[in-house]
């Protein structure tokens, strides 16, 4: 019997990690991992403030407990900052550094190449409709 919900399921995992197999292919000539990448986007967009380690697991792609495992890679690369909260000293806040910023700076092109050149083969119409798609999966009934 043809599941069209199961091969609709299945496309979505197959083509969800070809993407992410690709991503890690890509950010693997900067020495880093797509989440090690998304930690960094998500500390840039801080504006330099700073963020706790749950705040930054809650706005993470892939919410895994090896965060603090993460962050702390990063720290030995320099490309971030962990200090103790003035306000509340039981409290760690992340930053990230010049330098994490000037890798991101470095990376922001090739990435937006590397994504148009993922898609290439859709027009501009049917990438809205994707998306308007992959959102319609995520809602929750």
């Amino acid at each position: 019997m043809d599941n069209l919900h199961n091969k609709a399921v299945i496309n979505l995992m197959l083509t969800g990690n070809y993407v992410v197999e690709n991503i890690n292919s890509f950010l693997k000539v900067y020495d880093l991992t797509v989440q090690q990448f998304n930690i960094l986007r998500i500390l840039r967009g801080q504006d330099g403030l700073p963020i706790n380690l749950y705040e930054l697991q809650d706005h993470m792609i892939h919410k895994m407990s090896n965060t603090t495992r993460l962050v702390e890679k990063l720290r030995k690369k320099e490309l971030l900052e962990r200090k103790v909260c003035e306000s509340n000293r039981r409290k760690i806040e992340i930053l990230i550094t010049d330098k994490g910023l000037g890798l991101l700076a470095g990376i922001d092109q090739s990435l937006i190449d590397f994504e148009k050149n993922l898609v290439h083969q859709l027009s501009r119409e049917e990438i809205v409709k994707l998306l308007e798609l992959l959102n319609k999966v995520k809602i929750k009934s």
